[in-house]
């Protein structure tokens, strides 16, 4: 921001200090990036929890995008589908007749099990905004590595509680890339169809796009890259788009238009819980207990043995329980599957898992930055939070940046930006067995790539603007976000820890079906391919396995 825009922005009564005060915690809001209509209406309905004992044809460790495909598909084939979630339902409004807290006001459920926030954007003006809260098994796990932070949803949905719905198919030439032994006809005509259908994706209403005040941002963002002579793209994302105009006139209670989405978003958006799995509930076959952890798999007398701790909202293990299941599918997220898989090769429950397990994780190329604009470019007070567009230079340049938004409520003539990039580089997980636990090999360093690659995008509309960068966001004097992810895949890589459908070697019965798959970048967000090869890997399991 350069000095003139400080100094009138100063000038309409909004202090440095009470800006801080007022708007710091809304900065994280942009970050979750991808990840109804009447006060949440999200709820899938919780049968009892699983017994100690239990035998269950399937088990579903996860109930996130590939989670919810398997659960749906073996309902619909007649399987009896048991689904575990670390998390919590989220179905249960909380003092505030909300079951979700506001991005600006982050509370005990906002992070899991956390005393302290760890917002996206850490700062503004170089100043630290993050706040104490109680420890509680908050909606956003901001699980620390080595070198790198990953944001990931906890409750009954996973990831589409907490990103921000951009649900976009990679184009088509990309894909040879993404996911090399998929036949990318089978997944161009078929399951991406599928998977956006299923997800409810669509396109904002371009006219619309133009005149609301909600997306000024964008049209700035979109401007700026026109004239650096960069496409902007309209992406598809799963908000319900009637509903944002509603937001936007004021005639039903405001969602993205107030700047939800970090941490859940309470009306507009179609999280899984809205279609995925309210379907999956629909068919009276899957039942889902959340505040579980799968601790262990391994081979046992008729099917495998699974063990599960119960948590309390403290974190707390209140129960642990031994079950069977005919057939298990690891749907934990690229992170969650990964450790346990690792885990479970290292100390012995299951050991013939091949030497592919835990290699070819990724980032998706995520960094982020923010530019300071001039005066006559305002992105406006009110910013939608669900984002519609990006900026394309993946061909030339590695990089695809979305056009994020800042909802703080009042004027910062900033723009910013998430961007996904080629990064080349993939780390490792490795069991520790002095700690106990498993540990990711990444290095900061290695995100110097994906640097380079935004670079391509944002120095070029700088030196045209006459802008500079924002260096108060992530710390003082740092222009970069080099040190998170929210698109982690990877981990349990297709047709290398798994044959070509996600079964895992050496184990029939045992399947991953989530982001683990796919081998560190999709070129976009990746929650569709995720989707749409879950439906492909399902379709072909059911066919071949349960027959």
């Amino acid at each position: 921001m350069s000095d003139t825009t400080m100094q009138t922005s100063g000038s309409q009564g909004v202090s440095r200090r009470r800006f801080i005060a007022g708007t710091g915690s809304i900065l994280g809001a942009a970050a979750l990036i991808g990840h109804g209509t009447a006060a949440y209406a999200g709820t899938v309905g919780q049968a009892a929890p699983i017994g100690d004992g239990a035998h269950v044809p399937a088990l579903v460790i996860g109930t996130g995008y590939g989670g919810s495909v398997a659960a749906l598909r073996l309902a619909q084939a007649g399987v009896d589908v048991q689904m575990i979630e670390m998390g919590m339902a989220w179905d249960t409004p909380g003092s505030d007749g909300k079951v979700f807290c506001n991005t600006t006001a982050p509370d005990y459920r906002s992070y899991w099990l956390r005393t302290k926030t760890k917002q996206p954007l850490s700062n503004f003006f170089g100043i630290p905004i993050d706040k104490d809260i109680p420890r509680y098994t908050g909606i956003l796990d901001a699980e620390d590595f080595s070198g790198i932070t990953v944001y990931q949803g906890r409750g009954v949905g996973g990831g589409s509680l907490v990103n921000g719905g951009m649900a976009v198919t990679p184009k088509r030439e990309n894909f040879g890339a993404i996911l090399p032994s998929v036949n990318p006809d089978e997944m161009y005509n078929t399951y991406y169809p599928r998977a956006n259908a299923g997800l409810g994706s669509g396109l904002i209403d371009p006219a619309w796009f133009d005149t609301v005040d909600c997306y000024q941002f964008a049209r700035v963002g979109r401007k700026q890259a026109g004239r650096s002579g960069f496409p902007f793209v309209f992406v598809p994302d799963v908000y319900d788009w009637d509903y944002m105009k509603q937001e936007s006139a004021g005639t039903v209670p405001k969602s993205a238009v107030a700047g939800e989405i970090l941490y859940g978003n309470n009306y507009g958006k179609k999280s899984l819980q809205k279609t995925y799995l309210a379907q999956a509930k629909s068919t009276g076959r899957v039942t889902i207990s959340p505040l579980h952890r799968v601790t262990s798999v391994s081979p046992g007398s008729g099917g495998y043995t699974v063990v599960i701790e119960q948590l309390n909202t403290n974190g707390d293990v209140t129960a642990t329980k031994t079950v069977t299941s005919d057939k298990v599918f690891f749907a934990a997220g690229s992170v969650g599957t990964s450790k346990l898989l690792v885990k479970l090769k290292a100390t012995g429950a299951l050991p013939n898992l091949n030497g592919e397990i835990g290699r070819g994780w990724g980032d998706n190329g995520n960094v982020m930055c923010g530019r300071a604009n001039y005066m006559w470019d305002p992105t406006g007070k009110v910013q939608a939070s669900i984002p519609c567009g990006g900026i394309d230079n993946w061909t030339a340049g590695g990089a695809f940046a979305e056009v994020a938004p800042l909802p703080t409520g009042i004027e910062t003539y900033a723009s910013f930006y998430l961007s996904i990039t080629k990064n080349p580089n993939r780390g490792t997980f490795s069991w520790n067995p002095v700690a106990g636990r498993v540990d990711l090999d990444w290095q900061t360093a290695w995100k110097q790539a994906s640097i380079d690659m935004a670079k391509t995008i944002f120095d070029k509309i700088n030196a045209t603007e006459g802008t500079i960068y924002r260096t108060d966001l992530f710390g003082v004097y740092k222009i970069w976000n080099d040190t998170l992810t929210y698109h982690p895949l990877g981990g349990a890589v297709l047709n290398k820890a798994t044959d070509n459908y996600g079964r895992l070697y050496g184990y029939p019965g045992l399947y991953v079906i989530d982001g683990s798959l796919i081998p560190g970048n999709t070129s976009v967000n990746p929650f569709v391919t995720i989707t749409a090869l879950a439906e492909r890997n399902i379709e072909k399991i059911i066919a071949a396995d349960l027959t």
